[in-house]
């Protein structure tokens, strides 16, 4: 029993000295034991309109004010536990007919923090619509709510209609937050989207910021792109405000990228082309995400290729679907080789298409991320370069079966 027991200990040292080498964790980065100061939590500020018009029933046969509380109360329930999150209401106090008072009514409604889900989900469900539209105002209170945090922060404006007050105008105020260099990104969400109007302002305070506008279709559809866009906050990026770029026809005239997020727009079947160069030793990291803001036909695809300068094909990511959708991203990654530098041609296509009454032009927002990092010397990690790369990983996999095989008898005969 005494060596039964002894092989045992030995063979789940043995077990977790394979998995170490094989899988080498970085739990010591993620959780901060580089000795690194903590990054701030990163915040969302969600602004939700309470106007009067929130009263229409024409969400999934119920009210707008019925659906975006759902909403918030399954976001709330789903947020992550290292996300800060706020609410900020417009329009949800003054009834009246004034209109200097109106266009002043914005306030806190939940303080950004940690989630008292309990507490965040009974302020919400005191909310019935009530007033006026002031987005411009409530964009500038919302930003006032963050305070001084230097971390990651996002606004996220859900509301039926356009700014009813004039002043301040919520594109010159999302312009003013692009400007002011202070990595804040709005997103917006519109609950009428066959309102034109509606949509060109939210898009117009999107686009400022380098976020994305949804146009909703149902209480489904605003819950789910809820708990993406939080979710997303909580990968805890600052980016720059991307470039605004114009991808070409083709690889010879496109326009050579450095690291960097840039801003492009792609027609129905165009084809954009950019360059990179690659020195010896590096690898690119290329995401692209395609925005569909405004109604498009079901089926479609997001397709980005790296391509050498003879047309060879080098790495591809893709991503397709049917449905409803709002925003599509794929990436890819492609070390270079070690002897000498290269330039690598990103080919972005897509496979969109719409009823012939909606607008071509100007095309759909797209966003592509470039980065060019060092290329690993012996890749190790699984969940970025793939379980089947070279012999390595066969033989980790074999002799960490034949472990565990050896592990379970002894466990079976100790006990």
């Amino acid at each position: 029993m005494i060596i039964g027991r002894r092989l045992a200990t030995a063979l789940l040292a043995a077990f977790a000295a394979v998995l170490t080498w094989a899988f080498p964790a970085h739990a010591d980065e993620h959780a901060g034991g580089t000795g690194e100061a903590a990054t701030p939590p990163p915040q969302v500020n969600l602004v939700l309109d309470v106007s009067g018009s929130m009263r229409e029933k024409d969400i999934d046969g119920g009210t707008r004010m019925a659906a975006a509380q759902q909403a918030f109360n399954e976001v709330i329930d789903a947020v992550p536990e290292e996300v800060h999150l706020g609410i900020r209401t417009l329009g949800a106090d003054y009834p009246g007919d004034d209109i200097a008072k109106g266009c002043v009514d914005s306030a806190q409604l939940y303080p950004i923090g940690p989630v008292d889900r309990t507490e965040a989900k009974t302020a919400v469900a005191t909310l019935r619509p009530t007033g006026w539209t002031p987005i411009g105002y409530a964009l500038r209170g919302a930003v006032e709510d963050f305070g001084d945090h230097e971390g990651t922060r996002r606004i996220v404006l859900i509301t039926d209609g356009e700014d009813s007050c004039g002043e301040p105008d919520p594109c010159d105020v999302a312009r003013e937050l692009a400007a002011s260099g202070t990595h804040l990104t709005v997103d917006t969400l519109g609950l009428t989207p066959a309102d034109a109007k509606v949509r060109e302002q939210l898009s117009c305070i999107a686009e400022a910021t380098g976020g994305t506008y949804t146009a909703v279709q149902d209480t489904d559809q605003l819950t789910e792109r809820l708990k993406q866009i939080v979710d997303q906050t909580a990968d805890n990026i600052v980016i720059e405000n991307p470039t605004v770029i114009e991808g070409s026809a083709d690889c010879a005239d496109a326009p050579l990228l450095t690291a960097g997020v840039y801003r492009d727009r792609e027609e129905f079947g165009e084809h954009r082309w950019y360059r990179v160069q690659l020195a010896p030793g590096r690898e690119l990291r290329a995401a692209v995400s395609v925005s569909a803001d405004r109604p498009v036909d079901r089926d479609y695809g997001v397709l980005l290729r790296a391509l050498d300068e003879n047309g060879r094909e080098l790495a591809r990511g893709s991503e397709a679907g049917h449905g409803r959708i709002d925003v599509v991203s794929t990436g890819l990654r492609y070390p270079a080789a070690e002897e000498a530098e290269a330039t690598i041609c990103l080919e972005l296509s897509t496979s969109f298409s719409a009823p012939e009454s909606v607008q071509r032009t100007p095309g759909l927002p797209v966003e592509l991320t470039v980065d060019l990092t060092a290329a690993p010397d012996a890749p190790s990690d699984v969940a970025s370069h793939g379980l089947a790369r070279g012999w390595v990983p066969l033989v980790v996999l074999t002799v960490t079966g034949l472990l565990a095989g050896l592990l379970w008898g002894a466990l079976r005969r100790i006990f």
